[in-house]
């Protein structure tokens, strides 16, 4: 089976985290699940194990809140698929550790491009989940706005490399790409 990078897009609650586990399923048997949301409240905290044990138990997880590329470097050694759970906690955790915001724009894109080119140097198919967040209201904060502009770049980025992108709509996807 050709190897696919696939990103699924959607809004919240609108089922890319299952959609995105089935198709890694059909993918390969070995999966690497990567999660980088942090249990910083109880209601995280519940989602996250929601997220666990909705998961098939033979798939090996790491939970990196960000250093993803070095993390799969060091993890990737047997999977057929990586899947990345998802990009919208990422970004919101490489700026959530840095004031300098326009500074962090960069990086965050930078470290993201690194993470596409080393999935797209293994050879094993790769998931990344996303939130489309620029479907909605302006945000009110400067900071939410910045963050919106970020992801939206991020998920271009991400798109371009992808063989496949889905919008996830009530459950239900949509391939837009592929």
């Amino acid at each position: 089976m050709p190897k696919k990078g696939i990103l699924i897009l959607g809004g919240a609650r609108s089922g890319k985290s299952s959609f995105a586990q089935q198709m890694a399923g059909k993918l390969g048997r070995r999966v690497l699940f990567v999660a980088t949301g942090e249990p910083l409240d109880d209601e995280m905290k519940a989602r996250i194990s929601e997220h666990k044990r909705s998961r098939p138990g033979e798939w090996r997880t790491i939970e990196t809140p960000r250093n993803v590329t070095e993390q799969i470097k060091k993890h990737v050694f047997d999977a057929d698929v990586v899947l990345i759970d998802c990009l919208t906690l990422l970004v919101s955790n490489l700026l959530s550790t840095d004031s300098d915001h326009v500074k962090t724009e960069g990086e965050v894109l930078i470290q993201i491009e690194n993470l596409v080119t080393l999935l797209k140097q293994l050879n094993l198919s790769w998931i990344i989940v996303s939130n489309e967040v620029g479907m909605g209201i302006v945000p009110e904060t400067r900071l939410g706005r910045i963050y919106r502009d970020i992801l939206g770049k991020v998920n271009q980025l991400v798109a371009i490399q992808a063989t496949e992108v889905y919008f996830m709509i009530s459950g239900i996807p949509v391939k837009i790409k592929g």
